[in-house]
């Protein structure tokens, strides 16, 4: 294609992670927020405790289950799952990207766990999850981030397990079916599936989660941003509308306005279908581009959230593999050039190709609006390469 085309995404945020604010946000969502006042005070504390609550009606978690806010985003949510409830059992460290590799670095290197098996896959496949030892704690992401790759239900959870499933959900929560009955800890972060503001993470504990927590005590200290337990007991207070350390009330602010939206959509059922229509744009413009594939295999395990994608063109892959890399830098550069689409290129950490966002807060017909300039600046960038090439 070598006119630009005629159509620009209204909204050309299509990052995954911070992501793109719910349609119709603006400043003035925040005038309500409390600024200047203790979290801890009367309508400080107020705000956070409603936060919890519609953060369980929006997400349907089931009511013996716990909810608490966390420092730290995501990843201060897993960690203090891991430092507070592993070394009781045996572990299964479940890895097939960049986060999964991540755990497995904090279990094994960090909290020198000794008893620990690690099942690894392939960007674009998942492990063998048949091996999962039920008598041992697993922890796993439910959907890739980096890859575009996720579970595609609990199945392979044993009812009867002994030990705890740790869930590192952050870009699935509020867009794919979470199984809770098979889910012990949950964890994700506001700025993900809801597009809410960054540096927050929330941990939903089940019963049997806080059993352990209550009759388990680490041989390692824990530091203070990671302890859920108090004297034996679980620490009451983040899950009760406190919190470790010090929140941003214009980011509570922010997370109850957004949980509005999600309510008045429609809710849970609502936000998975936005981004299961999303993604189906994604899927319908591969299937019909001959240069450009899925990182997923497996049509069952791909995301409809963090869609990564790669290139297939044979002219593009005998490059080198840094030439690929500046290949699809240079199309995402030039789409972020033309104010077409933001911050799609692949994880750093990940193979080169571009990555979408297909979350509820994207709107359908931005991703429609997309794909014609991706096809155009896919002809840009090849047209650019040498001839010899």
């Amino acid at each position: 294609m070598s006119n630009m085309p005629g159509v620009r995404p209204a909204i050309p945020h299509f990052s995954s992670g911070p992501c793109a604010k719910r349609p119709g946000w603006s400043l003035q969502v925040l005038t309500d927020a409390v600024l200047g006042r203790s979290h801890r005070s009367k309508s400080g504390r107020a705000k956070l405790k409603r936060s919890l609550d519609l953060t369980r009606e929006v997400l349907e978690v089931p009511a013996d289950y716990r909810i608490g806010l966390t420092p730290a985003s995501d990843t201060g949510a897993v960690e203090a799952a891991l430092w507070s409830m592993l070394g009781a059992r045996a572990v299964t460290m479940l890895a097939w990207e960049s986060f999964g590799e991540g755990w497995v670095t904090d279990v094994a290197k960090e909290l020198k766990l000794k008893d620990v098996t690690v099942l690894k896959a392939p960007y674009g496949e998942l492990p063998d999850l048949s091996k999962v030892d039920p008598a041992s704690d697993v922890v796993f992401t439910w959907n890739g981030t980096t890859s575009g790759v996720r579970v595609s239900n609990a199945d392979w959870i044993a009812a009867d397990r002994k030990g705890l499933t740790i869930c590192d959900a952050t870009s699935a929560a509020f867009a794919q079916p979470l199984e809770f009955a098979k889910l012990d800890v949950v964890t994700f972060s506001w700025q993900k599936a809801l597009g809410g503001e960054a540096a927050h993470g929330m941990i939903i504990l089940s019963p049997r989660a806080v059993q352990r927590l209550e009759s388990y005590t680490p041989a390692w200290p824990i530091p203070k941003v990671f302890r859920l337990s108090k004297d034996g007991k679980l620490n009451e207070d983040p899950f009760e509308g406190g919190s470790i350390n010090t929140p941003s009330m214009l980011c509570v602010e922010d997370w109850l306005d957004t949980l509005g939206w999600a309510k008045s959509v429609g809710g849970l059922k609502a936000l998975m279908a936005r981004a299961d229509a999303n993604a189906k744009v994604i899927s319908e413009w591969v299937a019909r581009t001959a240069w450009v594939d899925f990182v997923a295999r497996v049509p069952a395990t791909r995301s409809n959230t963090s869609v990564c994608l790669k290139v297939v063109d044979p002219a593009v892959l005998k490059l080198s593999a840094e030439a690929q890399g500046k290949f699809v830098k240079g199309i995402a550069a030039m789409l972020e050039k033309e104010g077409v689409a933001y911050d799609i290129d692949a994880y750093r950490a990940a193979p080169p190709g571009l990555r979408i966002w297909c979350g509820s807060t994207v709107e359908t017909a931005d991703l429609e609006a997309l794909t014609p300039w991706l096809d155009w600046a896919y002809g840009q960038a090849k047209d650019a390469l040498p001839k010899a090439a």
